[in-house]
């Protein structure tokens, strides 16, 4: 071969290796949400979310004077498609930074990639493991477990309960928050009476409150993303069990509420501040964007927000904050960006990224709400 030849070779390869934003006039960000699947519930909201917010921008102007151009895949909330999905983005779309995937399981199947793509991920699932320990291309937007159930058991202590049974499901998110729920009930000085376990898939689960209702718990923490949450509530009802019956983040959105018809009513759960917006304070730094973000989207889509959406803003604007501050599009320079992010306003809460903190947030992201006729309604 010709040296000449060579040479062309060489650089049309490090063209080709080289990052969408410093070859074109695009910024491009890869997602991967479940958009469809038993999680669509999660993703769909996030997809919709990261379309509206790449045309808000690109109305204004763009990003660094180019177009902001998101590439999204819908995983299906499929383990095997979301790996595909990412894999595509970094070999193939040459994205400058990922948001997404939607459910932990996913997140942690694919999270060890983007250290060898050095290329950052800011995820929009909720496992604690996603950030802990920490990987320096690793984010996450949606408020941790860790966080949920300290607000949980703060609660739940202040009515005097002291017996805590568990009901969890067996994926990602659910053994990330029953490992966290082991180490927090006894830590609290409560005594943990039942640690019971449902399938992502199971439609009954009358096997494990029967089992619960015989340990007479003073309360019961169920944490999952529906269906299950939902059975649970309808399950609970069908036993007369009256239990007081706290459920995680994870049920923060109107189908849980639809899912779980009047048996929702009286169910606790922490919450971002999205799906009580109007109840929030005047004062509250987070109120403006909170109402914007509502009135654009059901503006856009005819359709109630939810939490989970609210995570896909988050996670697509702080990847635009990072980008604008560092007048960068380079991956690198991103990743260091965002972790020097604080006093962002989101819609999960107020963000404040450090080396040694890729989630920013803490307690004081959540409210504790109760569900009364239907809606939502923050406990004072």
């Amino acid at each position: 071969m010709k040296w000449s030849s060579f040479l062309v070779i060489a650089l049309l390869g490090l063209m080709c290796a080289a990052p969408a934003s410093a070859s074109d006039d695009t910024i491009r960000i890869g997602a991967v949400f479940s958009a469809t699947g038993p999680a669509s519930f999660l993703g769909e909201p996030e997809k919709n979310t990261a379309s509206m917010v790449e045309e808000q921008i690109n109305a204004q102007g763009g990003l660094l004077g180019k177009k902001l151009e998101i590439v999204i895949y819908d995983d299906e909330t499929d383990v095997n498609k979301c790996v595909l999905a990412v894999d595509k983005l970094l070999k193939k779309d040459r994205v400058v930074a990922v948001v997404g995937p939607t459910v932990s399981g996913n997140t942690l199947a694919v999270k060890d990639k983007f250290a060898r793509a050095k290329v950052p991920l800011v995820s929009c699932a909720a496992a604690e493991k996603i950030v802990r320990p920490l990987d320096p291309w690793v984010f996450k937007t949606p408020q941790s477990d860790r966080h949920a159930v300290s607000r949980i058991l703060k609660h739940a202590a202040a009515q005097g309960y002291k017996r805590i049974a568990a009901l969890t499901v067996s994926n990602g998110f659910g053994q990330a928050g029953r490992a966290v729920l082991k180490e927090l009930v006894p830590a609290a000085g409560m005594e943990l009476v039942a640690d019971e376990v449902y399938g992502p898939k199971d439609t009954d689960m009358t096997a494990q409150l029967t089992k619960i209702k015989g340990t007479a718990p003073d309360a019961i923490v169920c944490w999952g993303t529906n269906p299950g949450p939902a059975v649970i509530a309808r399950n609970r009802v069908q036993l007369g069990l009256d239990t007081p019956l706290y459920m995680s983040h994870g049920v923060a959105s109107k189908k849980f509420i639809e899912l779980a018809g009047p048996s929702a009513e009286g169910i606790l759960l922490p919450a971002g501040r999205l799906i009580v917006a109007g109840q929030v304070a005047d004062d509250n730094p987070q109120k403006p964007v909170l109402l914007k973000y509502i009135a654009d989207y059901e503006a856009a889509f005819q359709a109630p927000v939810s939490a989970f959406g609210g995570h896909g803003w988050d996670a697509v604007n702080l990847v635009v904050e990072a980008i604008r501050r560092g007048n960068s599009a380079e991956p690198a320079d991103i990743r260091d960006n965002l972790e020097k992010i604080t006093g962002f306003l989101g819609t999960g809460g107020v963000f404040n990224f450090s080396p040694e903190d890729h989630n920013g947030l803490d307690e004081s992201a959540f409210e504790m709400v109760v569900i009364e006729n239907g809606d939502w309604k923050i406990v004072k």
